[in-house]
């Protein structure tokens, strides 16, 4: 599943469905879980639908009436002045980061004890 159709399309899955929602919810709408249920049910039809390699299955839901929810997630807020939209990102680390202590405590434990084989990025050098 995917809510960002050109990336997708770029990168050319062997099949994909595409939902136009915001980033961050291409699974649906928060507390919808019928919602939620029929995306997923309905994005898992590409499985037996979709025979080329690379198609994409477009789900026909809508995250609200119109396209206006775009404008302030895809283009820079006009009140900012300039007209340039900011980086508002997280900053990057070179380190995992954690929730919580005891995320990586367990992290940690898992890896001593050859129970995370892909956290190799967690070893020390």
């Amino acid at each position: 599943m995917t809510s960002a159709l050109s990336i997708t399309r770029s990168v050319n899955p062997p099949r994909a469905a595409f939902l136009d929602y915001p980033l961050g919810h291409t699974t649906g709408k928060p507390h919808e879980p019928a919602l939620q249920r029929s995306l997923l049910l309905d994005a898992l039809t590409a499985f037996e639908t979709l025979e080329e390699p690379g198609a994409v299955l477009e789900l026909p839901y809508t995250w609200e009436e119109g396209d206006a929810w775009k404008d302030h997630v895809m283009r820079p807020d006009p009140s900012a002045g300039s007209g340039e939209a900011a980086d508002d990102r997280t900053a990057r680390h070179d380190t995992p980061q954690y929730q919580t202590e005891r995320d990586r405590e367990l992290a940690q434990e898992a890896l001593a004890s050859g129970g995370c084989e892909t956290c190799v990025f967690l070893s020390d050098p």
